[in-house]
């Protein structure tokens, strides 16, 4: 689905990404690990088109995306939740999830689709004219995770999903991260602080360091790694 061959890109003078290589199978869960600082959200905003690449191949099933404009790649069908969430806070939780099929026209599958995130997230049904803003953390983050999928993406990026929530809460949105790669056959992208929930949703990791990616086995075999254990699962 997607593949990423020495990819260099960075903010302004300053590189962030060294060339780095990674491979996402169509229908797989994906993480990407590392220390703070060590270029996932680079990464993550560099595939979507938030910053741009310097050098180097996305390739997404196979045709080039890097240097398209956003929208383009969000037609193709890439779609990311955003580290904090980045909702539109004064609107309302429908224009929320309206907002996330601006680019779509088809009005009668977009209601099916609003009715769908609506029954994998309940509570955003009774929050429907609720301001965005007025929300708890959890529920931002489904709402989030519901605005993305209003575009009906093949591959979904998350950013940090467990940042800055409950435990209960965390467990009730890696549940439905399962749910809409099992069910909704979406191909995910996941990079997440909490390494140990990370490896054990995912079908393949890889442990990124300083704008590299140093590391890529299944996450069976990271989980085992002596390295990894030390450095990020505290084991």
């Amino acid at each position: 689905m997607l593949e990423l061959n020495n990819v260099v890109s960075g903010y302004g003078h300053l590189k962030i990404l060294k060339g780095i290589s990674l491979k996402i199978e169509k229908g797989q869960i994906v993480t990407l690990i590392g220390a703070n600082g060590a270029g996932k959200t680079t990464t993550l905003n560099t595939v979507c088109g938030v910053v741009r690449r310097w050098s180097g191949a996305i390739l997404l099933e196979g045709e080039d995306i890097g240097g398209r404009a956003v929208d383009e790649i969000v037609r193709r069908g890439i779609t990311q939740v955003p580290e904090g969430r980045k909702l539109f806070t004064e609107m309302t939780v429908r224009e929320n999830l309206e907002m996330g099929a601006y680019l779509r026209r088809d009005r009668e599958e977009i209601k099916k689709d609003m009715q769908e995130v609506c029954e994998l997230f309940p509570i955003l049904a009774k929050r429907q004219k609720q301001e965005a803003g007025s929300l708890s953390g959890g529920e931002q983050q489904m709402l989030a995770i519901s605005r993305a999928l209003m575009a009906r993406p093949a591959l979904l990026l998350l950013d940090e999903p467990s940042l800055g929530l409950a435990p209960k809460v965390i467990s009730q949105i890696f549940d439905i991260i399962l749910k809409i790669n099992q069910e909704h056959k979406t191909t995910i992208f996941l990079v997440e602080q909490n390494a140990s929930l990370a490896l054990r949703v995912a079908h393949r990791g890889f442990v990124m360091e300083n704008g590299c990616v140093v590391l890529v086995d299944s996450s069976a075999n990271l989980m085992q790694n002596q390295a990894v254990k030390e450095a990020y699962l505290g084991l």
